[in-house]
């Protein structure tokens, strides 16, 4: 009777093992004579999965939700891909042999460095180098079509940028800040912090006395920004705790605070600078707008495109 039940047991778990695998290997999208398979999408989004497993693994309410959307989303643009690749084939399109050949060597010396890295990399992925190779014009064909159909020629107008940034105008109003420098220096743990003050003080008065404090800094600071001569740069009142905050926004332009005496740390400041809320000219964020801008036309272009394609192709699901 055990032997029995062991037998039925082995045979439920290969009927399972297979059915599994029947689903990775399974048909996930086909586009007009393309296959996508399950697997395909899990390699796709392979990197990005093991991302989300590491980090919600012990919350499935939040894992399960996240990986959904992420496998969609592969699908989406596996199905995307395989739309582009399939009006590059039907336009009577072609890419040369050369082309291939010079990025696949230009990648060779950029990313491995020679052939023999490269073979040996691609047999640790399970990948051969015909695999290699049309996986790589797969990626020019695209990049090429995206650029003809979408980048081409596509500009920004003066007047378009103006009026996008009178339009966000509150984004670019920057909040009052400190030119700031900062000496950190740490109490023992569980001690009094008496000669953290006192070397506090003597730091102090070497300042006062005409040493430079981004040296000082540099020799005694343990804060974050000792490499630097304690340099903050220019910091908003948010950016600092409230106590640190309270005494360097009430600085004039180019003073040294005294020791700030807290719990676990002394700080020295010196405020370098002092600059009062304003709006970002327009000047400054021109660059910023321009590219956000682009971006925004080249998402429009490029749904645009798709769903052109989409409309004159065969898609069929079986998610």
């Amino acid at each position: 009777m055990r032997l029995l039940w062991i037998f039925l047991l082995v045979m439920a778990l290969g009927r399972t093992a297979q059915a599994q695998s029947q689903m990775i290997n399974g048909i996930a999208v086909i586009v007009n004579n393309a296959v996508i398979t399950y697997q395909d999408v899990r390699v796709f989004v392979g990197a990005q999965l093991d991302l989300l497993e590491r980090q919600f693994g012990d919350q499935p309410q939040v894992l399960g939700p996240r990986k959904a959307r992420l496998l969609k989303d592969g699908t989406d643009q596996l199905v995307e891909r395989q739309l582009i690749l399939h009006d590059f084939k039907t336009a009577g399109y072609n890419l040369p042999e050369s082309i291939i050949e010079d990025t696949i060597r230009d990648r060779i010396k950029q990313r491995f460095g020679d052939r023999v890295t490269l073979a040996k990399t691609l047999k640790a992925e399970g990948v051969t180098f015909e695999t290699y190779r049309q996986r790589t014009r797969e990626e020019i064909v695209i990049e090429q079509m995206r650029y003809f159909h979408v980048s081409k020629d596509l500009i920004v107008s003066p007047q378009k940028i103006a009026n996008y940034y009178e339009a966000q105008r509150t984004n670019y109003t920057v909040a009052d800040q400190v030119k700031l420098r900062m000496i950190v220096l740490n109490k023992p743990v569980g001690g009094s912090g008496t000669a953290t003050l006192d070397l506090a003080r003597e730091i102090l008065g070497k300042i006062k006395g005409g040493a430079s404090f981004e040296e000082m800094a540099r020799i005694h600071s343990e804060g974050s920004q000792r490499t630097v001569g304690g340099d903050w740069g220019w910091v908003e009142r948010k950016v600092l705790r409230a106590e640190l905050a309270e005494i360097a926004f009430k600085q004039p332009k180019g003073t040294l605070t005294d020791v700030v005496d807290l719990p676990e740390a002394c700080f020295l400041m010196l405020v370098e600078d002092v600059r009062s809320s304003h709006v970002k000219p327009l000047a400054e964020v021109r660059d910023e707008i321009e590219k956000n801008l682009l971006a925004q036309e080249r998402a429009r272009l490029q749904a645009k495109w798709v769903d052109r394609l989409k409309s004159k192709s065969f898609i069929r699901y079986f998610l």
